[in-house]
């Protein structure tokens, strides 16, 4: 006999499935009130931040686990730094800050790139370092505007081949991970001119970097390298670094590089004092010549001091002088010295778009380094 009164098999489907929702929704409420709690919980100082409108924001050292959800809607922002947190990842809420330039997520606790950043298609520096991260996603590769990855104190123990499809990628700072080899193809990256490799786990020096012909900046400190190759060939080399590692001398560089480490400022200093001595024997030369009523002959060009020609017309007759190795003044046959004439090229290579360096002027120490120092570059890259 039936029981009319009874609930059917729908019934009770139905029912639970209406108890589920009222679960989902609580769940989703304190969840709600839980960040709610979060955003009236701000440090002093942030809620002015937030409504200031600076297209800098600097929410660095506030000691978030989360994000407030209000910077999220900020979109005026360009540069957003938020080190020293306790940051995991951040939500999918970032993307829209599509006119983000700058992301700093040092010191925080990511494992993983979070691949909501992977969207911000503007950035063109990305500061990830002392993180938790071993690797970097593939959707990496839509940050086609990057020029600068610091990924610095993680725990790579592989190169990260993500980075090849980077192609405006000029400043990579991958210090104090893992690493003991590089990968052969590393040459694909054609636009690298900073490499920062200090505090790895390198045995020796690797080959790949000997066809880096763009590479400004090579840093190499504190490996386990005990003999470095001639690095002359790298003809756009303007610093090498080398330091605390278990090597006698320095490497071979060319006369623009200075270099850095043990043995580095003895070394410096002698050719410092070679190439004074060199200048000195031409000055002397030179005062010979004009003793000896004789003409001074530089790079393969005549110095006529005493011409009384107007200087429009000293100037052309320079001029075909230049354009022609064995050019006639004055009836006479010019001396031309072709060893002498190397058209300053090695002293250009540094203008425009590179690093500019003052030989021992410069000082250089990998672990002050800041985003201030990757601003002006870009800016002389710019320029």
């Amino acid at each position: 006999m039936g029981n009319s009164s009874g609930k059917g098999e729908g019934d009770e489907e139905e029912e639970e499935e209406e108890k589920d929702g009222e679960v989902v929704e609580i769940v989703q409420k304190k969840k709600k009130n839980k960040d709610e709690e979060v955003e009236e919980e701000l440090p002093l100082g942030v809620e002015e931040l937030l409504e200031s409108g600076d297209p800098v924001l600097d929410l660095s050292y506030r000691r978030f686990k989360r994000l407030p959800a209000r910077v999220y809607g900020l979109t005026h922002v360009e540069k957003l730094y938020v080190c020293g947190n306790s940051l995991r990842t951040l939500p999918e809420s970032i993307v829209q800050l599509q006119g983000l330039r700058i992301l700093a997520l040092d010191f925080n606790k990511m494992e993983d790139v979070p691949l909501a950043i992977c969207q911000l298609a503007q950035l063109t520096r990305l500061y990830l370092g002392s993180n938790r991260l071993m690797t970097l996603p593939p959707e990496l590769k839509n940050l086609q505007n990057l020029r600068c990855l610091w990924v610095e104190s993680n725990y790579f123990q592989w190169f990260p081949r993500e980075l090849y499809e980077l192609p405006n990628l000029r400043s990579l700072q991958m210090g104090d991970n893992r690493l003991k080899t590089l990968p052969p193809d590393l040459t694909r990256m054609e636009t690298l001119r900073g490499l920062w490799l200090y505090g790895n786990r390198f045995q020796t020096f690797p080959k790949v970097l000997l066809s880096m012909d763009s590479l400004e900046i090579l840093d190499l400190d504190r490996n386990k390298i005990t003999e470095f190759p001639s690095l002359k060939r790298l003809r756009s080399l303007r610093l090498f670094s080398y330091d605390h590692n278990p090597v006698k001398e320095p490497p071979k560089v060319g006369e623009e590089v200075t270099v850095v480490g043990e043995g580095a400022a003895e070394f410096l200093e002698e050719r410092e004092a070679r190439k004074e001595r060199q200048r000195k024997a031409e000055e002397q030369e030179v005062e010979e010549l004009a003793l000896a009523g004789e003409e001074p002959i530089i790079h393969g060009i005549l110095k006529n001091s005493s011409s009384n020609r107007p200087s429009c017309e000293a100037d052309l007759k320079e001029e075909e002088d230049i354009s022609s190795p064995m050019a006639e003044y004055d009836g006479g046959e010019l001396e031309y010295d072709e060893e002498a004439l190397e058209y300053e090229t090695e002293e250009l290579i540094c203008e425009g778009e590179g690093f500019e360096y003052e030989g021992e002027e410069l000082e250089y120490d990998s672990a002050h380094m800041d985003y201030e120092y990757e601003e002006e570059m870009e800016v002389k890259e710019e320029s």
